[in-house]
């Protein structure tokens, strides 16, 4: 039973129960003070009646009986004086009924006794005169009496009397008092039963909106939204916390669209850069089984057509290994790592393996510092060299860098070549990976050694002055040193992958005091990018060259382990456009110790 009531009440809408409680309340409230004051008014009217009869039986009685001189004093030989409020009963002082003043008139007269002694009425009247409650004709207690006694003689004899009053009228005045209270009371509650559904429906209009915009979203219509509640009230900030989950759940749809778009894209461009480096494999294979090479010369290009395929395909599944390893969110290895010397490191392999090209790095300036004039620089750049005597490479390139800066390369006279530097220190070659192909070491953490400068005089000028060594500026940044190494090395193979033999590249590493973040910038001179497809050449497997020509570039993957990199370090990574022509990728890492930067990870 008690189920099957919660269960009603369940299905009650709620406009219905705020109206039925509602006027519950009111009906309740409006008995309660209606009884009420119908009760109290009740015992106010019996207090004044009571109030009455004690006046009357404590006064003079003899008004209420005919005044005679010429006839006997004795009470019981007068006549009763006509009185239409009061009612007296006179009887003997034996008890016996006398007579009554309404006996000659046709009002209803109580009912009372038919004896009343003394010792009766002393006896109902103890110390004060008590209130009795009398019949009238149609048995309603409709009169209230008092008992009395009064002189009847001039030998002392006293008579008991009774002495009565109606209270029709009284009871007349409550029970209209009741009509018209019970009237009001059913209007009131008729207009505030009305007036509440009509609030309610009004409030509850937005609700009904609700209704309809959660309908058109559950029948796949994602794009609608709540609207017209006051933002201050309860419908309101519903509407607005709905708003605010439905654009969450519309961009976790999309971003669930595109995650699948783009992992069907991923499966079928790794099927494909997987599927021609095994096909051609498969083909030298089957050509050598059948016996269709048949000179040795045909052997070693099929072998070396082989190991170029299967060394390609290897880069491929690192990177995709190194991509399914940076999805999975593992807990970096987090340090203090400045960027300078990973910029100079960055230059000095990018110009060991590419010996015709210029590496510019721009380093920060350290704040305090000026030139010999007294001013200070725009930007510091330094000055990429060996620190110890290398051969191969690493002599070749250290060598062409001494040449474009028109002065002698280490090893030879000064006095070969003594032209002015550019406007800026070119980059050596690659230190650290012709450091470790001939077995040298170099500190890379060392900011002193890789933040020196030093800036000689023009050429035009009539008196050189004295060398000015510049201070470079540390950025140091909380991050994992080979992820960062690796960004850099990225963007240096994309920049001279797609630019000429000759054209110049720069790093420049820059720090923004009030947005606490450190910059390094990879800038190319080369055709640059276009405007519409700058942010999907982050997405993996992207190319421009849409041939995928194995001539033209890559697999696609360096600048989306970039992406991930950076953003595994609460980063951000954007290209623009390079003045003159080119194209700039920015990197934007938070520095050490700022809110953003990541945390690192404690064992417990």
């Amino acid at each position: 039973m008690h189920q099957t009531i919660s269960e009603r009440w369940n299905r009650i809408s709620l406009r219905t129960k705020i109206t039925g409680v509602t006027v519950l309340m009111l009906t309740l409230g409006l008995l309660v003070s209606g009884i009420g004051t119908a009760a109290m008014l009740r015992s106010y009217v019996e207090e004044q009646m009571a109030s009455k009869l004690d006046t009357i039986a404590t006064g003079d009685l003899t008004k209420y009986f005919e005044q005679d001189e010429g006839r006997s004093a004795d009470l019981y030989g007068r006549d009763f004086a006509d009185s239409e409020d009061v009612f007296v009963a006179v009887y003997r002082p034996s008890g016996e009924y006398v007579g009554n003043n309404w006996a000659t008139t046709d009002r209803d007269t109580p009912r009372i006794p038919r004896t009343l002694t003394q010792a009766e009425v002393t006896e109902l009247n103890p110390g004060e005169f008590t209130v009795i409650q009398l019949d009238d004709s149609s048995g309603a207690q409709t009169y209230r009496a008092v008992t009395a006694l009064m002189p009847a003689d001039n030998h002392g004899n006293y008579a008991p009397i009774i002495i009565a009053i109606s209270s029709k009228d009284t009871e007349r005045l409550l029970a209209v008092y009741l009509t018209i209270f019970f009237g009001f009371g059913l209007g009131v509650v008729l207009v505030g039963a009305l007036l509440t559904r009509m609030l309610v429906t009004t409030t509850f209009t937005p609700l009904r909106e609700v209704e309809r915009t959660a309908a058109a979203i559950a029948d796949g219509d994602f794009g609608q939204r709540l609207g017209g509640a006051t933002p201050n009230t309860e419908v309101g900030r519903l509407n607005r916390s709905l708003n605010t989950m439905l654009n969450r759940i519309d961009r976790a749809f999309r971003d669930r669209a595109r995650t699948i778009e783009q992992m069907r894209r991923f499966v079928g461009d790794a099927s494909h850069e997987l599927r021609t480096p095994l096909v051609s494999v498969r083909g030298y294979a089957e050509l050598y089984r059948m016996g269709a090479l048949q000179t040795p010369d045909e052997v070693a290009q099929a072998m070396d057509r082989i190991e170029k395929e299967a060394i390609r395909m290897g880069g491929l599944v690192e990177d995709l290994l190194a991509l399914a390893r940076l999805d999975e969110a593992k807990p970096l290895e987090l340090a203090e790592v400045d960027l300078v010397p990973l910029a100079r490191d960055a230059a000095l392999d990018a110009m060991a393996a590419n010996p015709g090209r210029v590496v510019t790095v721009i380093a920060p300036e350290e704040p305090g510092t000026a030139d010999a004039a007294g001013e200070r620089p725009a930007d510091v750049e330094v000055e990429l060299e060996p620190e110890r005597p290398v051969t191969g490479a690493m002599s070749f390139a250290g060598a062409t860098l001494a040449r474009l800066r028109g002065r002698s390369p280490r090893g030879e006279g000064a006095g070969g070549g003594g032209g002015r530097r550019g406007s800026g220190q070119k980059a050596g070659a690659g230190a650290s990976g012709a450091s470790k192909r001939s077995g040298g070491s170099r500190n890379r953490g060392s900011s002193a050694e890789t933040a020196a400068t030093t800036v000689a005089p023009a050429p035009s000028a009539p008196e050189p002055k004295a060398p000015v060594t510049v201070p470079v500026r540390r950025a140091v940044v909380l991050a994992e040193e080979n992820k960062i190494r690796q960004v850099i090395t990225n963007l240096m193979a994309n920049a001279i992958r797609f630019t000429t033999d000759g054209s110049p590249l720069e790093i420049r590493v820059s720090v923004d005091d009030p947005a606490e973040r450190a910059m390094i910038e990879v800038v190319d001179h080369g055709e640059g990018i276009a405007p519409q497809i700058r942010e999907k050449i982050f997405q993996r497997f992207w190319r421009a060259d849409t041939s995928r020509t194995r001539e033209t570039g890559g697999s696609g993957l360096g600048l989306a382990i970039v992406s991930s990199i950076v953003a595994a370090h609460n980063g951000t990574v954007d290209v623009v456009e390079t003045p003159g022509g080119g194209a700039t990728f920015r990197v934007s890492l938070p520095l050490a110790g700022s809110a953003a930067a990541p945390q690192p990870v404690t064992q417990g």
